[in-house]
Protein backbone atom coordinates (compact mmCIF):
# COMPACT_ATOMS: atom_id res chain seq x y z
CA UNK A 1 0.00 0.00 0.00
CA UNK A 2 1.72 3.92 -0.95
CA UNK A 3 2.00 6.29 1.27
CA UNK A 4 -1.31 8.28 -0.55
CA UNK A 5 -3.27 5.24 -0.25
CA UNK A 6 -2.39 4.48 3.70
CA UNK A 7 -3.08 8.61 3.94
CA UNK A 8 -6.70 7.99 2.57
CA UNK A 9 -7.32 5.11 4.32
CA UNK A 10 -6.74 6.61 7.53
CA UNK A 11 -8.72 9.69 7.03
CA UNK A 12 -11.65 7.30 6.03
CA UNK A 13 -11.58 5.20 9.32
CA UNK A 14 -11.22 8.62 11.79
CA UNK A 15 -14.19 10.01 9.59
CA UNK A 16 -15.77 6.79 10.15
CA UNK A 17 -15.42 6.74 14.15
CA UNK A 18 -16.69 10.15 14.36
CA UNK A 19 -19.65 9.68 12.41
CA UNK A 20 -20.58 6.31 14.56
CA UNK A 21 -19.68 8.39 17.85
CA UNK A 22 -21.60 11.24 16.96
CA UNK A 23 -24.98 9.07 16.33
CA UNK A 24 -23.71 6.96 19.52
CA UNK A 25 -23.88 10.42 21.24
CA UNK A 26 -27.40 11.79 19.28
CA UNK A 27 -29.40 8.73 20.75
CA UNK A 28 -31.45 10.06 23.61
CA UNK A 29 -33.20 8.57 26.07
CA UNK A 30 -36.68 9.63 25.48
CA UNK A 31 -38.38 11.20 28.55
CA UNK A 32 -41.92 10.38 29.90
CA UNK A 33 -44.59 12.91 30.88
CA UNK A 34 -46.09 12.76 34.54
CA UNK A 35 -48.70 15.00 36.13
CA UNK A 36 -51.45 15.07 39.27
CA UNK A 37 -53.71 17.80 39.68
CA UNK A 38 -57.17 18.52 38.62
CA UNK A 39 -59.32 17.35 34.98
CA UNK A 40 -61.63 19.30 33.03
CA UNK A 41 -64.37 16.80 32.88
CA UNK A 42 -65.65 17.68 29.41
CA UNK A 43 -69.74 19.41 28.84
CA UNK A 44 -70.78 20.58 25.43
CA UNK A 45 -71.23 24.11 27.30
CA UNK A 46 -67.39 24.84 27.92
CA UNK A 47 -66.93 24.45 24.30
CA UNK A 48 -70.02 26.49 23.82
CA UNK A 49 -68.54 29.11 25.95
CA UNK A 50 -65.21 29.17 24.30
CA UNK A 51 -63.59 27.47 27.76
CA UNK A 52 -62.27 24.61 25.73
CA UNK A 53 -61.78 24.97 21.94
CA UNK A 54 -62.23 21.39 20.62
CA UNK A 55 -65.43 18.95 21.23
CA UNK A 56 -65.45 15.38 22.89
CA UNK A 57 -67.68 12.66 22.82
CA UNK A 58 -68.31 11.71 25.98
CA UNK A 59 -69.54 8.55 25.71
CA UNK A 60 -65.71 7.30 24.43
CA UNK A 61 -62.29 6.81 26.31
CA UNK A 62 -60.81 10.15 25.42
CA UNK A 63 -58.81 12.84 26.98
CA UNK A 64 -56.78 16.21 25.71
CA UNK A 65 -54.04 17.79 26.55
CA UNK A 66 -52.22 21.55 26.49
CA UNK A 67 -49.04 19.68 24.59
CA UNK A 68 -48.62 15.94 24.70
CA UNK A 69 -49.28 15.11 20.79
CA UNK A 70 -51.85 13.21 19.27
CA UNK A 71 -52.09 9.35 20.34
CA UNK A 72 -49.53 9.94 23.27
CA UNK A 73 -50.12 6.69 25.24
CA UNK A 74 -51.40 7.89 28.62
CA UNK A 75 -52.70 5.96 31.95
CA UNK A 76 -54.61 8.30 34.18
CA UNK A 77 -55.36 7.30 37.75
CA UNK A 78 -57.70 8.22 40.54
CA UNK A 79 -55.37 8.07 43.46
CA UNK A 80 -58.34 7.63 45.94
CA UNK A 81 -59.13 4.36 44.71
CA UNK A 82 -56.10 3.24 42.56
CA UNK A 83 -58.89 2.74 39.56
CA UNK A 84 -56.81 3.26 36.22
CA UNK A 85 -57.75 4.24 31.98
CA UNK A 86 -55.34 3.76 29.65
CA UNK A 87 -56.26 5.84 26.23
CA UNK A 88 -54.19 8.33 23.95
CA UNK A 89 -54.58 12.18 23.49
CA UNK A 90 -57.06 12.92 21.09
CA UNK A 91 -56.29 16.01 19.87
CA UNK A 92 -53.88 18.93 21.51
CA UNK A 93 -56.77 21.46 23.41
CA UNK A 94 -56.58 25.05 24.93
CA UNK A 95 -58.30 25.28 28.23
CA UNK A 96 -57.76 26.94 31.57
CA UNK A 97 -54.38 26.36 33.03
CA UNK A 98 -55.62 25.62 36.56
CA UNK A 99 -56.63 22.06 34.87
CA UNK A 100 -54.31 19.10 33.74
CA UNK A 101 -56.11 17.21 31.32
CA UNK A 102 -59.30 17.03 29.51
CA UNK A 103 -60.99 13.96 30.24
CA UNK A 104 -64.69 12.64 29.00
CA UNK A 105 -67.18 11.79 30.99
CA UNK A 106 -67.06 8.17 30.52
CA UNK A 107 -63.05 8.02 31.77
CA UNK A 108 -64.57 10.40 34.52
CA UNK A 109 -67.35 7.37 35.53
CA UNK A 110 -64.63 4.62 34.84
CA UNK A 111 -62.51 6.29 37.44
CA UNK A 112 -65.37 6.64 39.83
CA UNK A 113 -64.23 10.44 39.99
CA UNK A 114 -65.61 13.05 42.42
CA UNK A 115 -67.14 15.58 40.34
CA UNK A 116 -66.23 18.37 42.65
CA UNK A 117 -62.63 17.67 43.31
CA UNK A 118 -62.04 15.42 40.02
CA UNK A 119 -57.77 14.62 40.93
CA UNK A 120 -56.15 12.63 38.84
CA UNK A 121 -52.61 11.39 38.03
CA UNK A 122 -51.49 10.56 34.63
CA UNK A 123 -48.57 9.57 33.04
CA UNK A 124 -47.26 9.16 29.18
CA UNK A 125 -46.21 5.32 28.73
CA UNK A 126 -44.43 3.80 26.38
CA UNK A 127 -46.00 1.75 23.24
CA UNK A 128 -45.78 -1.86 25.41
CA UNK A 129 -47.94 -0.25 28.21
CA UNK A 130 -44.52 0.13 30.56
CA UNK A 131 -44.18 3.03 32.56
CA UNK A 132 -41.55 4.77 32.88
CA UNK A 133 -41.65 8.46 34.79
CA UNK A 134 -40.83 11.86 32.96
CA UNK A 135 -37.26 12.90 34.89
CA UNK A 136 -36.65 16.67 35.32
CA UNK A 137 -33.80 18.45 37.34
CA UNK A 138 -35.08 20.48 39.88
CA UNK A 139 -32.24 23.17 38.78
CA UNK A 140 -34.64 23.68 35.16
CA UNK A 141 -37.66 23.87 37.43
CA UNK A 142 -35.79 26.31 39.63
CA UNK A 143 -34.66 28.55 37.03
CA UNK A 144 -37.77 28.53 35.33
CA UNK A 145 -39.42 29.92 38.82
CA UNK A 146 -36.70 32.59 39.10
CA UNK A 147 -37.44 33.89 35.56
CA UNK A 148 -41.21 34.64 36.93
CA UNK A 149 -40.89 35.44 39.93
CA UNK A 150 -41.72 38.76 40.76
CA UNK A 151 -38.79 39.76 42.58
CA UNK A 152 -35.51 41.75 42.12
CA UNK A 153 -33.03 38.99 42.87
CA UNK A 154 -33.90 35.54 43.11
CA UNK A 155 -30.60 33.08 44.19
CA UNK A 156 -30.64 29.95 41.56
CA UNK A 157 -29.42 27.09 43.27
CA UNK A 158 -27.92 24.30 41.30
CA UNK A 159 -29.92 20.82 42.80
CA UNK A 160 -28.92 17.92 40.58
CA UNK A 161 -31.38 14.92 42.56
CA UNK A 162 -33.74 14.71 40.29
CA UNK A 163 -37.99 15.88 41.11
CA UNK A 164 -39.57 12.90 43.61
CA UNK A 165 -42.31 11.08 41.74
CA UNK A 166 -45.61 10.72 42.39
CA UNK A 167 -47.04 9.06 45.31
CA UNK A 168 -49.16 6.58 44.27
CA UNK A 169 -50.32 5.46 47.40
CA UNK A 170 -53.56 5.01 48.38
CA UNK A 171 -55.22 8.28 49.99
CA UNK A 172 -58.71 9.42 51.09
CA UNK A 173 -57.77 12.65 52.54
CA UNK A 174 -59.09 15.64 50.61
CA UNK A 175 -56.07 18.01 51.47
CA UNK A 176 -54.70 19.36 48.50
CA UNK A 177 -51.67 20.90 48.66
CA UNK A 178 -50.01 23.68 45.96
CA UNK A 179 -46.77 22.85 45.10
CA UNK A 180 -44.76 26.50 43.68
CA UNK A 181 -41.29 25.19 43.34
CA UNK A 182 -38.85 23.01 45.01
CA UNK A 183 -35.11 24.94 46.09
CA UNK A 184 -31.54 23.95 47.32
CA UNK A 185 -31.38 26.57 49.82
CA UNK A 186 -33.95 27.15 52.75
CA UNK A 187 -33.40 31.00 52.11
CA UNK A 188 -34.16 30.53 48.10
CA UNK A 189 -37.69 29.51 49.57
CA UNK A 190 -38.02 32.00 52.10
CA UNK A 191 -37.32 34.95 49.87
CA UNK A 192 -39.88 34.01 47.87
CA UNK A 193 -42.37 33.11 50.24
CA UNK A 194 -42.11 37.06 51.27
CA UNK A 195 -42.11 38.41 47.94
CA UNK A 196 -45.16 36.72 46.91
CA UNK A 197 -47.41 37.24 50.17
CA UNK A 198 -46.27 40.93 49.35
CA UNK A 199 -48.00 40.41 45.66
CA UNK A 200 -50.95 38.32 46.43
CA UNK A 201 -53.82 37.98 48.84
CA UNK A 202 -52.21 34.24 50.23
CA UNK A 203 -52.34 33.20 53.71
CA UNK A 204 -51.79 29.28 54.10
CA UNK A 205 -47.80 29.87 52.22
CA UNK A 206 -44.90 27.71 53.95
CA UNK A 207 -41.75 26.42 52.99
CA UNK A 208 -41.06 22.60 54.17
CA UNK A 209 -37.76 20.63 54.66
CA UNK A 210 -38.08 17.38 52.12
CA UNK A 211 -34.48 16.74 52.69
CA UNK A 212 -31.04 18.16 53.23
CA UNK A 213 -30.65 19.59 50.00
CA UNK A 214 -34.80 20.44 49.04
CA UNK A 215 -36.95 22.68 50.47
CA UNK A 216 -40.21 22.75 49.07
CA UNK A 217 -42.59 25.74 49.06
CA UNK A 218 -46.00 25.10 48.85
CA UNK A 219 -49.46 26.80 49.43
CA UNK A 220 -51.95 24.93 51.49
CA UNK A 221 -53.52 22.17 52.60
CA UNK A 222 -56.54 23.31 50.95
CA UNK A 223 -59.98 21.36 51.61
CA UNK A 224 -61.04 20.80 47.78
CA UNK A 225 -60.93 22.50 44.49
CA UNK A 226 -62.95 25.43 44.89
CA UNK A 227 -60.76 26.78 48.45
CA UNK A 228 -57.49 25.86 46.02
CA UNK A 229 -58.67 27.53 43.02
CA UNK A 230 -58.29 31.62 43.63
CA UNK A 231 -54.64 30.55 45.14
CA UNK A 232 -53.67 29.28 41.97
CA UNK A 233 -55.19 31.89 39.73
CA UNK A 234 -53.09 34.38 41.34
CA UNK A 235 -49.93 32.63 41.16
CA UNK A 236 -51.04 31.70 37.76
CA UNK A 237 -51.36 35.61 37.02
CA UNK A 238 -48.23 36.64 38.07
CA UNK A 239 -46.42 33.76 36.19
CA UNK A 240 -46.71 30.29 37.62
CA UNK A 241 -47.84 27.85 35.54
CA UNK A 242 -48.03 24.07 35.51
CA UNK A 243 -48.03 23.93 39.28
CA UNK A 244 -48.54 20.50 40.57
CA UNK A 245 -51.37 19.89 42.94
CA UNK A 246 -50.73 17.04 45.39
CA UNK A 247 -52.96 15.01 48.05
CA UNK A 248 -51.59 15.69 51.78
Amino acid sequence: MNIKKLILFFIILIFANSCAEYKSNSKEEKKYYQSSGFALIYNDNFFNDKIINIKINNEQIIAAHSFLKKNTSIRIVNPKNQKSVETRIYKRSKYPSIFNIVISKKISKILDLDANNPYVEFFEIKKNKTFIAKKSDIFDEEINVADKAPVDEIKVDVLNENNEQLDKSKNTSNNFILVISDFYYKDSAQDLLQELTKKISIKKIYVKKINNKKYRLYAGPFENFNALKSTYISLNKLGFDNLNIYIE
